[in-house]
């Protein structure tokens, strides 16, 4: 007889907690008619993050993505006018990427339907089960506590 092997437990739980997170995600998406994918919506996430335009690199790299990835995703945003490719003013080889209005109303739709999503996702636990769970995620991911936790 084999005992229970709890790491693996944790393992799958978290598994299927990732999955129904994207699931729920993707539905609350489709729900405010974006037209943006999950993978989209973490690429304008991420632009929004940066002090200026970055560089398709930078995309890349913060996105922990190939460059080629990134192009992919940029055309399609670019198609549908939430970014648009802007050249650096100090080498104007370089080509940068920066969110139009478009894509900032998008931003703050897709901040919507991300809360919306967290909430029901989060909507069994009690104000302190979420403080420690959101403890216990800072561990995990090695970031530092947050105040006045947003999604």
């Amino acid at each position: 007889m084999t005992s229970p092997d709890p790491d693996g437990l944790l393992a799958e739980q978290l598994l299927r907690l990732t999955r129904r997170v994207h699931r729920i995600q993707k539905r609350h998406l489709e729900q405010h008619a974006l037209g943006i994918t999950p993978a989209q919506s973490r690429l304008l996430r991420t632009l929004a993050h940066f002090g200026g335009p970055p560089r398709m690199a930078d995309l890349a790299e913060s996105l922990e993505v190939v460059p080629r990835a990134v192009t992919t995703l940029v055309d399609g945003l670019e198609g549908s006018g939430k970014v648009r490719r802007v050249p650096d003013p100090a080498n104007r080889r370089v080509i940068r990427i920066e969110l139009t209005n478009d894509g900032h109303k998008a931003l703050r739709e897709l901040r919507r339907a991300r809360r919306a999503a967290a909430e029901e996702i989060l909507a069994p636990l009690t104000g302190e089960q979420r403080k420690t769970l959101g403890g216990l995620l800072d561990t995990l991911v090695g970031t530092v506590p947050t105040q006045g936790r947003g999604c």
